[in-house]
This record gives C-alpha cells, structure tokens and sequence, in this order.
C-alpha cells in the first residue's frame, strides 16, 4: 500500500512538473498565434460572416414571387356614359346602367421574375467579394502584429542571454575576489587591487538589476499582446535560423489587392447586366365597384394574368462612363500594388543587408573571444607576479566581458533580423 501510494503521488508529481515546464516554454510561433487570437479585431471574422449570410439572403429573395397589396376608394365628379337614348331609336326597354360616381377597389398583384439578365447573380458575387475584401483587410491588420510580436520576443531573448552571461561574469569576478586577497596575503597585490575587483562585481550586480528590469517591462507588453499572465519564470526558445530565406512574398496585402481586383470586375459584369431586358410574369386578383366590367356598377371580382417584357436603356447613357471608372479603378488598384511590391523589394534587400552584416560580424567573434581570453590570462599571470596591477587585470577582463556580449548581441540581432526579413516576405 505504501509503494502505490508513493507510485501515485511520483505520478502526478511528474505530470504537473511536465505541464508547468511546458507551459512556462513559449515558443515565437505560439506568441504569434496567441497574440492574434487576442487582438481585439479578431472578433469581426464572425460579424463579417453574418453579415454576408444576411446580404446573400436578402439577394436571394429577389427571385421569391413580390406581392403588393393595395385598396382606394374614390369620389369623382363626372362618370362616362354613351349618349345614345334607345328610346329615341325606338327600343323600349333598353336601358344602360349609369357607373356610380362613388368607386371602390382592393387588389393583390403578383410578380415573378423569370430573367432579370443577371442582375441578381451579378449582387451576389459583389456580396462575397465585398466581404472578401473585409477579411483580407482584416488579415493584414492581424499580420501587424507578428512585427510587434517579433520585437519584444527578441529583445526578452537579449535580455536573458546577457543576464545568463553576465552571472557567469559575476563568478569570474568572485574568482578573481579570491585570486587577488590570496595574493594579498602573500604580499604581491594590495587592497587597492581588491577594490578594482569589487567596484566591477557592484557594477555587475547592477547591470543584472538594470537587465532584470528592462525584461519585466518587456514581459509586461507581451503578456498585454498575447493576453496571458507571464511571470519572470517564463522561458523562451530561441528559434531555429535557416541558412536558406525565401525571397518570394506572400504577404496579405497582395491577397487584399487581387479581392479588390476581384470585385472591380463583378462590378463591371454588373454594368452589362443593368443592360439587359427583364422577362416575368404577373397575376392581379381584385374585388371592386366596378370590376373589369366597366357597363356593370356592382362589386364583382376579378383577375389578369400574363407575361411581361421590359428593357430599360436609359442605362446606356452611363454606360460608357461606368465602364471607364471601373477601369480607372483596377489600374489604380494595380498601382497601388506595383508601389508596394516595389517597397517591400527595397525593404527585403536592406533586410538581407542586416542579416550578411551580422552573419560577417559573428565570423570574427570567437576569434576575438579567444585572444581576449589570451590577453586576460596574460595579465592575471603578470598580476600573479606583481608586475601589473589590479586596475590594469580588470580592463582586460572587462574586454573579454565586452567580446562575450558583443557576440551575443551579434546572435541575437542576427535572429532578429531573419525574423524580420521573413515578416517582410511571409
């Protein structure tokens, strides 16, 4: 009983110890798609869809029979009546009934659209479209934020590399603390030595403050994108650098560009459409004083039934014009496209400018590094032997310290800039 109880307690030990380290590790990818599940905006993916839904029914409803209800009742001064007197003729009994000057009527027409030559077809397409352009627009307001994403993750990246260094500088100093008060036991260095060493260690405790800080402050602003808690413990990987980049562009912008083209062109089937005749039928049922009958002044019902043409070519008056600013409208669009491919080319030669200048750079570091360390190590035998002093052995050490965090920042900024060159390209 007591080995299952502690098999039992190991078991969930572990599965929360996994959890936790799983879930403090965040990845660059992970902050992208948190932050865009948080962005505000993302909301309108929904309403853009409904509203399209509700637009698309309400086009469709233009093929549904249209039914007009309508009823007057009217006081006219005079009605018509033949004037021919039958009596005069001769004919006895041959009366013709006069209409009443008061008349009444209710009627209920029908109309049903068999071709209206596209114009319901052509509504529909400029919905999707339309809509189509608002997801795309809202696409590339999402996709901002990946460039703001890509800052703060970069920079908290910096920030823990340099305070990962900068503590393995603080045990070089300790080392050094005991190196040099050993040394002033045996009378080869002086308290003046030992100073220079702590003046150093008071300044890395303080670069270490200063470091801490300016994390937390960006911890804040990506816990504000992504909409989570991140607390210092959190831990971020360094991602992968390709030596390959991808100069094509996919960027959203030129999806926007294409879907505005798109629903240009709807438009312009639009204008052929607003051409074409409208072929229907229609049915009128009424109940009235008279009827169709005008020679009978009784209320009786009634109904017509047909077929109707009609063809409207006032629209020809425009034609010409709306083909034109249709036109008009795609070659700016296209301008407007060129401009930003033309942009982005410039933008993506000085972002691979960034990444050579910094591959170049990190070339040399190690190399530095190395005779830095030389250079250190020279000088902590000199001070070993009395010949240099303890002010002296602490520049070299802090040059060695500054080729470290050269090398860092080299690494970092490299990332950086990848990064940035494929947000540029996508």
């Amino acid at each position: 009983m007591k080995k299952l109880i502690i098999f039992y307690l190991t078991f969930f030990y572990l599965a929360f110890f996994c959890n936790a380290v799983a879930f403090a590790q965040l990845t660059l990818e992970e902050c992208y798609s948190k932050a865009q599940a948080n962005y505000p905006l993302i909301k309108q993916y929904d309403l853009i869809d409904k509203s399209k839904n509700y637009d698309l029914s309400n086009a469709g409803k233009g093929y549904l029979p249209q039914v007009t209800f309508s009823a007057k009742a009217t006081y006219q001064s005079d009605v018509t009546q033949l004037p021919v007197d039958f009596s005069q003729l001769g004919i006895q009994g041959a009366d013709i009934p006069v209409l009443s000057k008061d008349q009444y009527g209710v009627t209920v027409d029908l109309n049903q659209a068999i071709w209206d030559g596209g114009v319901i077809k052509s509504k529909k397409e400029d919905i999707r479209t339309s809509s189509d352009i608002n997801r795309k627009n809202l696409e590339v307001e999402l996709y901002s934020i990946n460039d703001r994403v890509n800052q703060v993750f970069f920079g908290i990246l910096l920030f823990d590399a340099r305070m990962k260094q900068n503590r393995l500088y603080q045990e070089e100093l300790q080392r050094n603390h005991d190196q040099v008060s050993s040394w002033i036991q045996n009378g080869i260095a002086s308290q003046a030595d030992l100073d220079a060493v702590k003046v150093e260690q008071l300044k890395s405790m303080q670069t270490e403050s200063q470091l801490a800080h300016s994390r937390k402050a960006y911890l804040d602003i990506l816990s504000a994108l992504t909409g989570e808690e991140l607390d210092s413990a959190a831990t971020f990987v360094k991602p992968e650098t390709s030596p390959y980049i991808s100069a094509s562009i996919h960027r959203p912008e030129l999806d926007l560009y294409s879907a505005r083209i798109k629903n240009l062109e709807i438009q312009n089937k639009a204008i052929n459409a607003g051409l074409m005749p409208r072929l229907g039928i229609f049915l009128t049922g009424g109940y009235g004083k008279p009827g169709l009958n005008m020679l009978e002044n009784e209320f009786s019902v009634y109904y017509i039934a047909g077929v109707n043409l009609s063809w409207n070519f006032s629209n020809l008056y425009s034609y010409k014009n709306n083909k034109q600013r249709i036109k008009n409208s795609i070659t700016s669009v296209q301008t407007r496209q060129e401009t930003f491919l033309f942009n982005i080319n410039m933008d993506i030669s000085r972002k691979q400018s960034e990444v050579n200048k910094y591959r170049d750079q990190l070339k040399y570091d190690d190399d530095i590094i190395a005779l830095r360390k030389s250079i250190k190590q020279s000088s902590e035998a000199k001070m070993a032997n009395g010949t240099l002093s303890g002010i002296d052995l602490m520049r070299d050490i802090n040059s060695e310290e500054r080729a470290r965090q050269d090398k860092i920042l080299h690494e970092i900024e490299m990332l950086r800039a990848i990064y940035n060159l494929k947000y540029v390209t996508n």
